[in-house]
C-alpha cells in the first residue's frame, strides 16, 4: 500500500514572523548571503566560471578546485529562498549574473564542470571517486529547482535540465559509465527534487539506478581507477592500489545501500545518501530503502549521535567512529553533517509519520547547525567541538567553504520544516510563530502560530481563515525533551487528547477563530550520557527545552575543567538579552599546590554555574567551553 502522501508546504504558503528566527533569517537576507557573494567573487568562485584557472603551474587542484561550482550552486539556492518570501531587485541580479556566468561555461553537449573542462579537458567522468563531478551536478540541479520555484524563472532549471540529459546518457544501461555513481553523494536526492517540479520520470530513475549501483561488486571504483591509470584526484603518486574495505566505508560503496546496517564513513556523504534512499522509498513505495533506513537511522540515534545533534567524531575522516565514540575536545561534527542530518530527519517524518524524527531533526536545528554561525552571520565553524581549551573560534571563510552556503540555504528555507500537509490535515513539526495556508477539503485554509519558543512553551494556534465548518485533523509534536505531561485546551477549555506516533490528534470540527493552546513543560534538567560514552562519564549537560546548553569560562569564576556542578542541585533560569542562561548550583576546584601531580585534595568554594546555549558560544572572545561538566559525587 503506498504510503500516506504527506508534504511541506511551500515557501510561498508559509510566514514566519517569530521573536527568534526572523532576527536571525534577517541577518542571512542582510549579512550572510552578501557576505558569501563577497568571499565568493574574490576567492576566484565566479571567475572560474568563465573558465580562467588560477595560476598555480604545480598543482591542477590548486588551480581549479573541483568543487567550486557547488559554492556557487548553493549560494544561488539560498538567494532563491529570500526571492521566494520577499523582493529583492539586487539580489535577484546577482543570481542572474551568476546563472548567466554558468550559461556561458556550459558546453554544447550540456555538460557542466569547470575543472574537467578547463584544467581536465577529455577526463570528464573518469574519476568518480574523488572528482566531485556528480556531487557539482546535485547541487547545480537544487539550486535550479529552487530557482524556478522562488522566481517562475526556468534559465537555471533549463541549464541543469540539459547537464542532466547528457549525464543520462553516460550512466543509462549502455552507456559508458554504466554501473557508476557518485564518490560524493549529493546528485540523487537533488534528482529526486527535479523529478517533483517537473515530473520528467528518468530523474527518478536515474536516481534510483545510481542509488542501487552503489556498492556492488564488482567494485566500480577499482574497475575506474585500473582504466584511469593513476590514483585519483584525491589518491597521490604511486601505483594503483584497490580501494579497501575502509576506503569503501568512507563513501558507503562497502554494500549495496539495502544491505548496509551501520552509519559509517564521511558523515556528510552518508546524510545525502540516505536522504535520497528516503526520498525514494517514498516515491516508489519502496519497503527495502524504508528498512535500511530505519536500520541505519536506529544505529546513528542509539549509538553515534551528540546531544548537540552533531554527527561525525573521526575528524580524519569527517565522518563516523565506532559505537559510543564521541569525543568533546575532539570530536568533529561538521555542520554539513548536521544539516544533512536535518534533511534525512525530514525526509522520514514525511515517510514514516512518526514525530521522533522531528526531535532529532529539532535538536539539531537549535544546537548543532545554528552553532555553525556567529550571531552576525559571517564567521564560521566547520566543525563543532562539545568542549574547547580556549583557542578555538569561528573562520571568516574556507579553503572548501562547503559549510557557510549550505548554512545559508538552510535557514533561508525553514519554512520547508514546520509543517507538513496531507489528505487529513495539518501537521506541525517545529513551533515556529507565523502562519500556514494550504488547501484542505476544497478550500484554502490559514492557520495562525504564536509562540515564544524556544524559551516559552505555551504556543497558540488560530484558524483565520477557513470556510465553516472545516473537518480537519491537527497534529501536534509533542518533543521527546518534554519533562511533563503537555496541556491541550480548546477556545479556554483543556481537553483530553489521543497521541500516536509522538503527536497530540485533534480531529474535529473547526470554526472560524477556534484557538488551540499547548503548553510545553519545559523545566532544565540535568542529563547524563550512556556510560559507554567515556568523554561525558561522572559528567552532566544541561537542558531546557530543545536548547542544549554549555559553560563559558567568560561567565564564570574559573576555567571550565574546575567546575563542578551540584547533583540534584537547582537550576534557574534566566532569560536576557534574547535568550535563556541557566544558573546552576556548583562548586569551584581550587588545586592544591604541588606541580603537575599532587597527593593533597583540591579545595572546594562553592560558586554559581551560569551557561548560555551552546549555539551561541564563542561571540564574546577566547575560553574555555564545555558542553558536558563535571558532576559533585
Amino acid at each position: 500500500m503506498p504510503a500516506p502522501h504527506r508534504t511541506s508546504l511551500p515557501i510561498a504558503d508559509v510566514q514566519i514572523a517569530d521573536e527568534f528566527w526572523s532576527p536571525r533569517r534577517e541577518t542571512v537576507r542582510a549579512r550572510t548571503i552578501p557576505h558569501q557573494e563577497r568571499r565568493l567573487r574574490e576567492g576566484g568562485q565566479f571567475d572560474a566560471l568563465l573558465l580562467k584557472p588560477r595560476s598555480h603551474d604545480d598543482d591542477d587542484r590548486e588551480r581549479f578546485p573541483i568543487f567550486w561550482e557547488s559554492d556557487v550552486a548553493k549560494w544561488i539556492e539560498a538567494a532563491s529562498y529570500v526571492l521566494a518570501s520577499e523582493e529583492d531587485p539586487a539580489l535577484d541580479a546577482a543570481v542572474d549574473e551568476a546563472i548567466a556566468l554558468l550559461a556561458g561555461a556550459q558546453q554544447p553537449d550540456g555538460y557542466l564542470n569547470n575543472y574537467f573542462t578547463a584544467v581536465k579537458p577529455g577526463k570528464r567522468f573518469t574519476d568518480l571517486r574523488d572528482a566531485h563531478e556528480l556531487y557539482c551536478a546535485g547541487h547545480l540541479i537544487e539550486a535550479g529547482v529552487a530557482h524556478y520555484e522562488a522566481t517562475g524563472k526556468t534559465s537555471l532549471l533549463d541549464i541543469v535540465r540539459r547537464y542532466v540529459d547528457l549525464i543520462w546518457l553516460e550512466f543509462s544501461p549502455g552507456g559508458p559509465c554504466e554501473g557508476g555513481y557518485d564518490g560524493h553523494q549529493e546528485i540523487e536526492l537533488a534528482l529526486v527534487k527535479a523529478y517533483r517540479a517537473t515530473r520528467e520520470r528518468r530523474y527518478l530513475e536515474l536516481a534510483l539506478l545510481l542509488t542501487e549501483n552503489r556498492g556492488k561488486a564488482p567494485f566500480y571504483f577499482d574497475a575506474e581507477a585500473e582504466r584511469r591509470g593513476d590514483p585519483g584526484y584525491f589518491g597521490g603518486k604511486g601505483a594503483i592500489v584497490r580501494s579497501s574495505q575502509r576506503d569503501r566505508e568512507y563513501n558507503q560503496s562497502h554494500a549495496p545501500v539495502r544491505e548496509q546496517t551501520a552509519a559509517v564513513g564521511h558523515s556528510v556523504r552518508a546524510m545525502y545518501q540516505y536522504s535520497a534512499m528516503a526520498d525514494l522509498a517514498l516515491e516508489l513505495d519502496d519497503a527495502g530503502l524504508r528498512e535500511a533506513c530505519e536500520r541505519l537511522w536506529d544505529d546513528l540515534v542509539t549509538t553515534k549521535l551528540y546531544i548537540t545533534g552533531g554527527i561525525g567524531s573521526d575528524p580524519s575522516i569527517e565522518g563516523f567512529g565506532k559505537p559510543f565514540d564521541l569525543p568533546d575536545h575532539t570530536g568533529y561534527a561538521e555542520t554539513c553533517a548536521a544539516i544533512g542530518l536535518m534533511f534525512w530527519a525530514h525526509r522520514m517524518m514525511i515517510l514514516t509519520g512518526e514525530a521522533k524524527y522531528v526531535d532529532v531533526l529539532e535538536r539539531a536545528l537549535y544546537n548543532g547547525v545554528l552553532s555553525g554561525a556567529s550571531a552576525d552571520g559571517t564567521k564560521y565553524f566547520y566543525g563543532n567541538p562539545l568542549a574547547s581549551d580556549g583557542t578555538v573560534e569561528r573562520s571568516d571563510w574556507f579553503d572548501c567553504a562547503c559549510c557557510p552556503p549550505n548554512l545559508a540555504r538552510l535557514l533561508a528555507s525553514l519554512e520547508h520544516y514546520v509543517y507538513v500537509a496531507d489528505t487529513e490535515g495539518l501537521w506541525v513539526n517545529l513551533y515556529v510563530a507565523g502562519s500556514a495556508r494550504f488547501a484542505h477539503g476544497g478550500q484554502r485554509v490559514t492557520v495562525t502560530q504564536e509562540s515564544g519558543y524556544p524559551w516559552d512553551g505555551t504556543i497558540a494556534f488560530t484558524i483565520t481563515e477557513a470556510q465553516a465548518p472545516l473537518a480537519m485533523t491537527l497534529r501536534l509534536r509533542l518533543p521527546e525533551w518534554a519533562t511533563g505531561a503537555p496541556v491541550i485546551s480548546v477556545d479556554g477549555t483543556v481537553l483530553p487528547y489521543t497521541t500516536d506516533s509522538g503527536y497530540a490528534i485533534l480531529d474535529r470540527t473547526w470554526a472560524l477563530g477556534d484557538r488551540v493552546e499547548l503548553t510545553l513543560p519545559m523545566a532544565p534538567t540535568l542529563v547524563r550520557a550512556d556510560a559507554r560514552v567515556t568523554s561525558a562519564a561522572g559528567k552532566v549537560a544541561i537542558q531546557r527545552g530543545p536548547i542544549v546548553h554549555c559553560v563559558e569560562e567568560v561567565d564564570n569564576a574559573a576555567p571550565v575543567p574546575h567546575l563542578v556542578i551540584a547533583r540534584n542541585g537547582d537550576l534557574r533560569t534566566e532569560h536576557a538579552d534574547g535568550q535563556d542562561s541557566i544558573v546552576a548550583e556548583g562548586l569551584v576546584d581550587r588545586p592544591a599546590e604541588g606541580g603537575l601531580y599532587r597527593s593533597l585534595s583540591p579545595t572546594a568554594e562553592p560558586t554559581a554555574i551560569r551557561t548560555v546555549p551552546y549555539y551561541a558560544w564563542a561571540n564574546r572572545g577566547k575560553g574555555t567551553m564545555a558542553v558536558w561538566v563535571r558532576e559533585a559525587p
